[in-house]
């Protein structure tokens, strides 16, 4: 497959950017500490759509990614959410960028240089709408050798995890009761804030078990809610949040190593863990399946091809088979927030009161009290105007 060549690219006015520079090799952890104004330096090559969120709501003026962020191997979703929101992407700046800044330090960026004071730091590659849209073209050209290596990786996963996936051999036991409870599984990804925003009163009635994946458990907290449980890899759920109370499931690798468990350990956060090839959003269905829930509702979990290889890894195939298999008890919460508004508008709102106005009155006229207050008030109108007469004549 041919891959697209990104071409240097000079906005009309590029204009010049100025801002302190933060600097992470993962994005996800960068996202957490940026703040509006900063310049965020990055290593991620295919910047897929939600590490693009991320970015975007936390308010950067600039992106500089020591990677490419259109490789060509598929059509990223990243790059695109960026310029959309106007914030700048500076391509391709190479290794030398993370060894020559240092976090905090002020940055100036023009056109497609990069300045710190009068030095230039690195030359990279800047992307405006068009060198974007061509750089997806290419890459759509060649999704058909990502569908073959999609569909190998599936089969891998089913191979080397047909006894977790069929059978619910090793998942752990819980102190959380799920059984015949709704579960609702929060993934911090597409549209997860709005969704969740439709669902408060499906939440309020039925009171389902909130999981939270990861970063997932953030987005409850910020939402009003307290999750039951946490589970993943625990590389983006804030410490404040891990300490909330909630039962903490650690994802691990299949050979039982478990990264996450030494952040618990340190922060004397009580946990278990589960080994399993899949991501950490499958093994929180697949567990809420295994122990009896009666629904699965799933909030920014990945549900098309798209947003499986915009994820960007062979893991992704996991999800296809979880969702086989957890079959028709798994509800999808993405889109609901388009399918379904709970908006009034204004002409509609003052309808509604007039007539709310106009029913209390006409109850109020054809009432024996009512009339009795009528009376009274227009016997005082007739002798509030006759005093006003008399003052006058």
């Amino acid at each position: 497959m041919r891959l697209p060549t990104l071409r240097r690219t000079r906005p009309v006015e590029a204009g010049v950017i100025t801002g302190p520079v933060r600097l992470d090799r993962r994005t996800k952890r960068l996202a957490g500490r940026l703040r509006p104004g900063d310049i965020a330096l990055i290593d991620h090559v295919d910047l897929d759509r939600v590490a693009a969120d991320s970015l975007v709501a936390a308010g950067v003026a600039a992106v500089l990614n020591a990677k490419p962020s259109i490789s060509g191997r598929y059509p990223n979703l990243g790059p695109e959410v960026l310029i959309a929101a106007g914030v700048a992407l500076i391509d391709d700046l190479g290794e030398d960028a993370f060894q020559r800044l240092r976090e905090g330090a002020s940055l100036r960026i023009e056109d497609n240089v990069v300045f710190l004071g009068e030095d230039k730091i690195s030359v990279g590659v800047r992307q405006d709408t068009e060198s974007v849209a061509r750089a997806m073209a290419e890459a759509r050209e060649g999704l058909s050798v990502q569908l073959e290596a999609f569909a190998a990786n599936t089969m891998e996963y089913l191979r080397q995890e047909r006894h977790l996936l069929l059978d619910g051999v090793g998942v752990p036991e819980i102190a959380t009761q799920l059984s015949a409870r709704h579960c609702l599984i929060v993934v911090r990804g597409y549209d997860y804030k709005a969704d969740l925003d439709v669902l408060r009163p499906y939440i309020r009635e039925f009171k389902p078990v909130l999981i939270g994946v990861d970063g997932g458990a953030d987005a409850l907290v910020e939402a009003g809610y307290t999750p039951d449980m946490i589970i993943g890899d625990m590389d983006s759920v804030s410490d404040d949040v891990l300490r909330c109370g909630a039962e903490v499931v650690v994802h691990a690798y299949p050979d039982g190593r478990a990264p996450g468990m030494a952040r618990c350990d340190r922060l004397n956060v009580p946990a278990i863990t589960f080994p399993a090839a899949a991501t950490s959003e499958d093994i929180a269905m697949l567990l809420a399946d295994e122990k009896g829930a009666t629904l699965i509702v799933a909030v920014g979990t990945h549900a098309t091809l798209v947003e499986f290889l915009d994820k960007g890894r062979g893991g992704m195939a996991s999800t296809f088979l979880t969702r086989l298999r957890i079959g028709g008890k798994l509800v999808d919460a993405k889109g609901v927030s388009r399918l379904y508004r709970q908006n009034i508008s204004a002409s509609s709102l003052l309808l509604l009161i007039l007539s709310a106005l106009a029913a209390m009155a006409a109850a109020f006229a054809v009432s024996t009290v009512g009339r009795t207050f009528l009376n009274v008030v227009a016997e005082w109108w007739d002798n509030l105007i006759f005093s006003v007469q008399r003052l006058f004549s």
